[in-house]
């Protein structure tokens, strides 16, 4: 029996695989394009409405039931201090959790269990960590409707991803390194804090900062542990009240004035440059030490 001459048609399916990847090609190209430009259009909307209302007056200004005088100043602080708890908080956490279960943790149904359910919380919708800040934190822990309460749910809300792109820039570092620090003698935790930590950081910084700004733009969460709409002072500590500046902008989109939503295309404005600020950071950051 002869065997069957599959060189005839080698060409003919290489052409149709050849178009087939074309075609997805173009779709592909075509979707981010209309992507790119909504999001353009979005943009240039917003900068169109709401640019000339930014200024220092409008920063630094308390919010008022009148359009004229409203500022962002008690938003802008809130978000900055619960911000900086949530960093405070999840940094050392998600660092020390994503070391432990790379370097120390043994290789067995606990660590793929630990693993698996960090996954897992990693793509539980937002709305989730309220209830769970608003039950446990609010009402359990009885830390009221304060910063501090708001920064611990962020907490929960981002650290499955910090441990997790923790995890990858810790196993990115080659393996050649820490066979060196322990063929010189090192121990175990010389060779992580010295060796494999240092080169880690990069990849460490950058998710962290991206986590965090996501957290900087979440409204749902905080909603559902009561943060206020309207605040008529600026927090100075961990238990005051506060609102931030997507809530902010929120409320001033639901007013039926035209003139509130010019400034809440303002407040957009100074929110879009916070996660620019934030991005920019773990751009340099991650050159920084990768130059290093």
């Amino acid at each position: 029996m002869s065997r069957p001459d599959t060189g005839s048609d080698f060409q003919p399916r290489a052409a149709q695989r050849g178009r087939t990847a074309k075609i997805f090609r173009w779709i592909f190209f075509g979707a981010t394009t209309l992507a790119i430009v909504v999001l353009a259009v979005l943009l240039l909307d917003v900068l169109r409405t709401g640019a000339t209302h930014v200024s220092w007056r409008f920063i630094v200004s308390y919010p008022s039931r009148f359009p004229e005088s409203a500022g962002i100043l008690v938003g802008l602080l809130g978000s900055l201090w619960t911000l900086g708890l949530t960093a405070l908080l999840s940094f050392p956490l998600g660092i020390a959790t994503a070391i432990w279960l790379e370097e120390y943790a043994p290789s067995g149904w606990l660590s793929r269990t630990i693993q698996m359910n960090i996954a897992n919380l990693a793509s539980v919708p937002s709305v989730v960590y309220g209830i769970l800040g608003l039950a446990l934190f609010v009402q359990w822990m009885n830390l009221g409707r304060s910063i501090l309460a708001g920064s611990l749910t962020l907490t929960l809300l981002i650290l499955p991803v910090i441990i997790i792109s923790s995890q990858e820039a810790i196993r990115s570092v080659p393996k050649s390194i820490r066979l060196a620090a322990f063929a010189l003698g090192a121990t175990r935790w010389q060779t992580v804090s010295r060796q494999v930590f240092p080169a880690a950081i990069p990849g460490i910084l950058t998710g962290t900062i991206l986590a965090l700004s996501r957290a900087v733009g979440e409204t749902a969460p905080l909603i559902l542990i009561g943060a206020a709409a309207y605040v008529p002072f600026a927090p100075v500590s961990p238990m005051d009240e506060f609102t931030v500046l997507p809530i902010q902008i929120f409320n001033w989109i639901s007013r039926p004035q035209p003139q509130f939503h010019q400034i809440a295309a303002a407040g957009i404005i100074v929110l879009l440059i916070v996660l620019l600020s934030f991005n920019l950071a773990a751009i340099l950051l991650r050159n920084h030490y990768s130059k290093r």
